[in-house]
């Protein structure tokens, strides 16, 4: 693989970029490999780097029932942030937000990491209480966030309205080293390293039933053949549930569907990101000018990609209290995820009651700003077959065993 650079774009330049090679292979699956993951989203894609970058298994296939990157990794807001209440949850979300800021010097490609800062609103007496004790965590933690007045508010985002009809600004939770990324480019970055090391990324293929011998998976059949494995991981997010029945075994989640939208481009006017509790709305801008809107999950299960009307106009209309600049604004597109959320919003990583076969899902609102951490924990777990020390608290025993790990409330607006 051909490295990018500034010299690479210059000599490409002269002979009319007739040079490039193609980004990452789109080989036929071999008859059988050390392990599969399905599913090339983010996560997956990140799992099988780390497995080849830190463990050195690279007979690896990832496994794609449509386009690389084209689920919940390409239908989201691109929010990174760390300063989670829980422990568990702050260590791995931290971890993937510290390996996002040389991510792209790591991967040679530009995953355009933003650390422009993530701004939580506190719009209540009872927000104010539960950011300050989000403050006193992370600071145990050893995360940077803290809790600022109005005023700094107003500094950093000229464009809010503190005093606003039914719900004032009354101070935020700040964490200037979160920001945003490019959602897509994580992906392709992922892909083009992993395909670099060797691995087979295959897509279009799509996994129809899970073969099994004496409580272990042997392989799995797909619409492209057969396939034997020796590990097998389950990294479908939103679909989880359907793979895990394929499997033999259920998981405590359900699917909802997470919609976002963005504005026609304006001239920049926000350079950090907003998030609103109470009003369920945040919003950011994109490098185009786009103003990126995003809200709540919808309350009925779901596995639609595609945005409601409605679900817009509760958002816009509780963002536009906070931030009148946007009430003139034109939509210029929306869309939606399908999230898997379990009953503490916090996901699943490790051990399934097969023996070989590994999950990591229930992420919900929250998976693109855990990506390298997700998949550094769940490498680790597949690699050894024991819980990584960051994914240890997130096993599937939790939920029989009542130790659970419960963000729903303290996760803010659960982004």
């Amino acid at each position: 693989m051909r490295r990018y650079s500034a010299f690479a774009i210059a000599r490409e330049a002269a002979r009319f970029h007739t040079g490039w090679e193609r980004a990452w292979r789109s080989p036929m699956p071999k008859k059988a490999y050390d392990v599969i993951i399905i599913g090339a989203g983010g996560h997956g894609l990140a799992t099988a780097y780390y497995l080849g970058k830190n463990h050195g298994i690279r007979n690896v296939a990832v496994i794609e029932k449509g386009w690389l990157g084209g689920g919940n990794t390409g239908r989201n807001t691109t929010i990174i942030r760390s300063n989670y209440l829980q422990d568990e949850s702050a260590a791995i979300y931290e971890k993937a937000r510290s390996l996002y800021e040389t991510l792209s010097q790591e991967l040679n490609y530009n995953v355009m990491f933003s650390p422009r800062g993530v701004m939580m609103l506190a719009q209540t007496e009872h927000e104010i209480r539960g950011y300050k004790r989000t403050e006193h965590a992370n600071r145990l933690q050893g995360i940077e966030t803290r809790f600022i007045s109005p005023a700094e508010v107003k500094k950093l985002v000229p464009i809010i309205e503190l005093a606003g009809p039914r719900y004032p600004v009354l101070g935020a939770l700040w964490q200037p080293r979160g920001g945003t990324g490019r959602h897509d480019a994580v992906a392709w970055g992922y892909a083009r390293a992993c395909s670099d090391m060797g691995m087979d990324i295959i897509q279009q293929c799509e996994v129809t039933g899970i073969d099994q011998k004496d409580g272990k998976v042997t392989g799995v059949r797909t619409t492209k053949g057969d396939i034997a494995c020796k590990k097998l991981g389950i990294v479908v997010a939103g679909n989880s549930g359907v793979l895990a029945d394929m499997a033999g075994f259920r998981l405590p989640i359900e699917s909802v569907a997470l919609q976002a939208l963005v504005s026609e481009p304006i001239k920049p006017c926000i350079d950090v990101v907003v998030m609103a509790n109470t009003v369920h709305g945040y919003m950011s801008q994109s490098d185009k000018g786009e103003m990126v809107i995003g809200g709540g999950a919808d309350g009925f299960n779901n596995y639609t990609q595609r945005g409601s009307f409605h679900h817009v106009e509760e958002t816009v209309r509780a963002l536009i209290e906070t931030f009148p600049i946007i009430s003139r604004l034109k939509m210029l597109r929306q869309w939606g995820g399908i999230v898997d959320m379990t009953g503490d919003r916090s996901p699943i990583i490790g051990k399934t009651p097969l023996g070989n076969t590994f999950i990591n899902c229930g992420w919900g609102t929250g998976g693109f700003k855990s990506i390298p951490g997700s998949g550094w924990a769940m490498a680790a777990t597949m690699a050894s077959g024991q819980p990584d020390a960051l994914a240890a608290g997130f096993g599937l025993d939790r939920f029989r065993e009542g130790r659970f790990i419960d963000e729903s409330v303290a996760a803010g607006v659960a982004h």
